[in-house]
């Protein structure tokens, strides 16, 4: 169905002038396609013919653009049920999702399919909106009619913050601009929402992890000065990380200290996540990509080789159990193997259908695993990235699903003594 996703980024980015001038005449030149003659704000996102001559999103597409108070990037996922993967993959790393309801249709099993996936990718920030409100009047009986039946299942999911916004994305309604047509509606309008809404407590402070993603040793014969020079180099995946801090590698065990922390644009005293650093720790440990770096602290991952999922299939070729892939977390991939389907979710229902034979296409199910070593890990609601997988297909290296750790039932011992040379 068409909700009009791709037209109400268009608008927004129609609307708000990011466009460049080259976009706007490659906007006038695919005018033929969709019929009539006109330019259709679709065609920004919608970038295949298929696309296009059908009138509906088939692959994510990305688009980048800033106001003076934030910088966005806007994944324009598919709606229908035939590609939830690739509403799964664009909608994995966002921090608010925006689900469109046809004014006209109201709440369908569409909605209710994408909203439940919002809360299965723990998504904190929803924004509920009513489009093509120039269809039925501009109602707001109609409006309060959708926002009343959606907040009957909301309690369901828990999705702590939800904004419901009556617009007109075709006309540009409530959009960028307030609406004239809608004075009922008190505000914001969706660009005002996404420039306001509090992000800074997204991310996991609590338990630093780093890891490693290749370990940093500069070419020596022209940078002299950095002989010795041997950091740890990757993306902070949760925690705060400060030079002097006691810190624990993993799967070793040894204890050290951050000597030194560096980014792009220098040494620092301290970082976050989600940077990109490069640590110098005070002792010369054996380290190399797929380690962890956490805080040695009481905020320790996980440790486990017998593991529990939710998974999106994304294969043709159904997941069975007993079935060997590999596993790649973090910056870590170890070979796996499905112990069992514990149940297949019936997305129109939201019902578990227990001990599913398989999971086909676009299904979603819990599965239980068992890798060659154990990982370091956190569950997927207290930290979206060590709490997340792929399964990756051998011999074609096709990534067959995207998955979502339960939490850890045991975690990391803290016997350890601190190293000593």
């Amino acid at each position: 169905m068409d909700d009009g996703k791709s037209t109400l980024i268009g608008r927004l980015l129609y609307d708000s002038k990011s466009l460049m001038e080259d976009q706007l005449e490659a906007l006038e030149r695919s005018a033929d396609i969709t019929g009539g003659g006109q330019v259709n704000l679709a065609n920004l996102t919608d970038g295949l013919r298929a696309e296009r001559e059908q009138g509906i999103t088939i692959d994510v597409a990305y688009r980048y653009f800033a106001t003076p108070r934030r910088k966005f990037i806007i994944a324009d996922t598919p709606g229908h049920i035939q590609y939830t993967r690739n509403m799964v993959t664009g909608a994995s790393a966002a921090n608010l999702s925006v689900v469109l309801v046809d004014a006209r249709a109201g709440v369908i099993e569409q909605s209710r399919r994408h909203t439940y996936l919002t809360a299965l990718l723990r998504i904190p920030h929803l924004v509920v909106a009513v489009n093509k409100m120039d269809l039925v009047g501009w109602s707001e009986a109609r409006f309060l009619e959708i926002r009343a039946e959606f907040e009957k299942f909301l309690p369901r999911l828990d999705i702590k913050d939800v904004k419901f916004i009556p617009m007109s994305a075709l006309l540009g309604d409530n959009v960028v601009d307030a609406s004239a047509n809608m004075s009922w509606h008190p505000g914001p309008t969706l660009l005002q929402h996404l420039e306001t809404v509090h992000i800074g407590s997204d991310w996991n402070l609590n338990g630093f992890r780093l890891p490693v993603q290749w370990v940093n040793r500069p070419n020596t014969p022209t940078n002299p000065q950095l002989h010795d020079f041997r950091g740890l180099s990757g993306q902070i995946a949760g925690g705060i990380v400060r030079t002097g801090q006691k810190v624990m590698v993993l799967p070793g065990g040894q204890i050290t200290t951050v000597k030194e922390i560096h980014t792009y644009d220098g040494p620092v005293a301290e970082a976050f996540c989600p940077q990109s650093v490069t640590l110098l720790l005070e002792h010369d440990l054996d380290v190399s990509r797929g380690n962890m770096i956490v805080a040695w602290d009481h905020h320790l991952p996980g440790a486990s080789s017998d593991l529990r999922a939710n998974v999106c299939w994304m294969h043709s070729r159904p997941l069975q159990p007993g079935k060997k892939y590999w596993l790649k977390h973090t910056t870590h991939s170890v070979q796996a193997v499905v112990t069992g389907i514990d149940h297949r979710l019936n997305i129109s229902t939201f019902e578990e259908e227990p001990s599913p034979p398989g999971l086909g296409l676009n299904d979603i199910g819990e599965i239980s695993l068992r890798t060659a070593a154990p990982i370091f890990f956190d569950g997927y609601e207290t930290n979206r990235l060590t709490g997340s997988f792929i399964l990756i297909e051998p011999g074609s290296h096709a990534t067959v699903a995207a998955g979502m750790l339960f939490p850890p039932t045991e975690v990391v011992r803290a016997e350890s003594t601190e190293f000593v040379i």
